[in-house]
């Protein structure tokens, strides 16, 4: 325990820490920016711990503000025990740096209303809250609120947060249109769908990876240069050609896209007819590219 407290004690005044912090912090910039040029003045409905608390102050009188601090207390006690100290510890800069930036950026916008565009309002305020979302969740933190269920599934179940903010987010919607304009609800449809689709693409950068399987009858010479020369695994695979049937092996391998020239050029060099087949991947799971790299001793 003690050690627990120690390293938790020594992440919070580590650099890790600041620069976690101010990338929470510029996060909920984008996303206070999103909300107050965009989606406020045009009175567009929203996903999310304001919309659900819309639904309850239009059904049971209770007031935004105190309904959102509730559920944003229950959300961060949640977060803090499945999630971690770390976690909840970023969260909570999230808790009291929107409403702090959002209150100030109504105040200096005050009148100004930039578009009466209810589709460019979708359209740009889906922009701002997707990519503030993406940025923070990149560090392992949130916003708070209805941001912490989709990241308790995702690692729990390994449900894609973007497909959870899409169930949640449409289930709050559908309970805002029961008593909203259609014209506002069609396009509060719009914001979500625009959010959701900009959070899952940013998360998605750095990824996506590229397959390639290599049919050579120079196996072992290229395998040896993926091992040394591009600092990645490879994979034997035995198979048997169709027109001569004679028996190979087929080199598998898993690189970055930044690699793909240098890994083609190397194969090639050691064999002008080997056979490549590209494939694109969507993420990769595993030492050396989710998990750190480990090199054991050759037998």
């Amino acid at each position: 325990m003690k050690d627990t407290n120690s390293s938790f004690s020594s992440y919070i005044f580590s650099k890790q820490f600041l620069r976690n912090a101010l990338t929470v912090i510029f996060g909920n910039l984008i996303y206070a920016i999103g909300v107050a040029f965009f989606i406020l003045p045009t009175g567009l409905i929203t996903g999310g711990t304001t919309g659900i608390a819309i639904i309850m102050n239009h059904h049971f009188g209770i007031t935004i503000s105190l309904f959102v601090g509730m559920f944003n207390a229950v959300m961060f006690v949640i977060g803090f025990g499945l999630l971690g100290k770390e976690f909840a510890l970023t969260t909570m800069i999230s808790t009291f740096a929107f409403p702090t930036i959002l209150g100030f950026l109504q105040k200096l916008v005050g009148s100004f209303v930039l578009t009466n565009d209810m589709f460019l309002s979708a359209l740009f305020g889906g922009l701002c809250i997707g990519t503030s979302l993406a940025i923070i969740i990149r560090i392992g933190a949130s916003t708070g609120g209805m941001d912490i269920p989709p990241l308790v599934l995702n690692k729990y179940f390994k449900v894609p947060v973007s497909v959870s903010l899409y169930v949640f987010d449409f289930i709050i919607l559908i309970g805002q249109m029961m008593f909203s304009p259609k014209r506002t609800s069609l396009y509060g449809i719009v914001l979500v769908l625009v959010y959701t689709i900009t959070l899952d693409r940013l998360l998605a950068i750095g990824a996506a990876k590229t397959k390639l399987e290599i049919v050579t009858k120079a196996s072992e010479e290229i395998t040896n240069a993926i091992l040394h020369d591009i600092d990645r695994s490879a994979t034997l695979l035995h198979g048997k050609t169709g027109y001569l049937g004679r028996e190979t092996d087929i080199v598998m391998t898993i690189i970055s896209s930044r690699e793909l020239y240098k890994v083609e050029k190397l194969v090639h060099d050691l064999d002008p007819d080997a056979f490549i087949i590209l494939s694109k991947v969507g993420s990769v799971h595993g030492r050396g590219f989710s998990r750190e790299k480990r090199y054991l001793e050759q037998k």
